[in-house]
């Protein structure tokens, strides 16, 4: 008999004690909302009940409590979503459960309690280790406290992750170097290294548009990234991912593996996505954007899900390459016929050529080259 498909549940938290200058994630203030977040607990785990019922039985693989700052909740609220997504389907002996938290004192002191509702894997926040960089990133931690946050969170859980945010303004390649190794120091066993991005909407968008704020070049991007590479893989860790980075395959995340996959995932909380295949068809849902309308939302159908459209090959297969290049196994290029993408396509062949591709007759894999100029090679090859 097959076993049940894989799963992932995403649930989203909107809430922050400051929105950063650089984030356009759905998130509001959290200030005094007691009561709307106690009834958002509850619509959660009524949603997740309501797509249980048509994804049909699943083995359970992660838990992502992400954000947003889902380590502002109360943990025997985290608890009560995980225990019922392991409830509603069939969880892995190894389940992964993460959440994602900031460096504060306040929230590094609830760690443990954290680790008792049942989460097993931290990502934290630390952003920078530099106390004039978390103050330009809008952040609400200086470096010291995310230096005690991450050995609370050593102590608490089997599992930590950092994230960092590097080619800032000004910032120089000695620089990186040196906080980068700071951060290796933590004992993380998986780090996720991002490029600063200037997204639309947002306080530092306005600010380079006004002329305020001028980010680092693409050269210096660059050289940024090959420097990062290098660092963390002279330190014993794999880039599985462009922009992340675990010491032996245990420490990957799993969760992100099950998007980069193409695997489904069930998403719950405000604006939450999803993708579900039913009947051998790939749905993408998008929950109810605001916390009000996603509790009234579950509250008059069940369930959170303001969107459910059904992709057609085409555009599950471009959902596929977009996710998959990302990581170093690539894409199966079975997945990728409606596209006319395979090993002797003129679009591929031309790209191996190029160095930009491996020369893979099974998988469509992009070399160290071709991760640097990722977003045009998606391009080329998603047309």
């Amino acid at each position: 008999m097959t076993p049940p498909a894989p799963l992932g549940v995403y649930v989203h938290w909107p809430y922050c004690a400051r929105v950063c200058p650089y984030c356009d994630f759905n998130v509001r203030r959290d200030r005094g909302r007691t009561a709307e977040q106690a009834a958002l607990v509850e619509a959660i785990v009524a949603d997740l009940a309501s797509q249980a019922a048509l994804t049909g039985p699943r083995r359970l693989v992660s838990v992502f409590l992400g954000g947003g700052t889902p380590s502002l909740m109360d943990p025997a609220a985290a608890g009560a979503i995980v225990a019922a997504a392991r409830r509603l389907w069939s969880p892995e002996p190894d389940l992964e459960v993460t959440l994602e938290a900031n460096p504060t004192d306040a929230e590094a002191g609830r760690f443990q309690a954290f680790a008792d509702a049942g989460v097993n894997r931290l990502s934290l926040g630390l952003q920078s280790l530099d106390d004039e960089a978390l103050a330009f990133l809008g952040r609400n931690h200086d470096a010291a406290a995310g230096l005690r946050a991450a050995r609370a969170a050593r102590a608490a859980f089997p599992r930590l992750s950092i994230d960092l945010i590097y080619a800032r303004p000004g910032q120089t390649p000695a620089g990186w170097r040196e906080e980068l190794g700071r951060a290796l120091d933590l004992g993380a066993e998986h780090v996720s290294p991002y490029q600063l991005t200037i997204e639309t909407g947002t306080a530092f968008d306005r600010a380079v548009r006004r002329g305020a704020l001028v980010p680092p070049g693409p050269d210096t991007g660059a050289d940024l990234f090959e420097m990062t590479q290098a660092v963390l893989e002279a330190a014993g860790f794999d880039a599985y991912e462009v922009s992340n980075h675990a010491r032996g395959e245990a420490a990957r995340s799993r969760h992100n593996l099950v998007y980069w996959r193409g695997q489904d995932y069930v998403g719950a909380g405000p604006g939450a996505h999803g993708r579900i295949t039913r009947d051998g068809v790939r749905h993408a849902t998008v929950a109810a954007r605001t916390p009000a309308g996603y509790i009234a939302r579950v509250a008059a159908t069940g369930s959170g899900v303001d969107a459910d459209e059904e992709l057609d090959a085409r555009e599950a297969a471009q959902e596929r390459l977009l996710s998959g290049l990302r990581i170093d196994d690539g894409v199966p290029f079975s997945e990728l016929a409606a596209l006319g993408l395979s090993p002797g396509a003129a679009r591929v062949a031309d790209l191996v050529g190029m160095g930009l591709l491996a020369a893979d007759p099974l998988c469509l894999r992009a070399t160290r080259a071709g991760r640097l100029v990722l977003d045009r090679l998606t391009a080329e090859l998603a047309l």
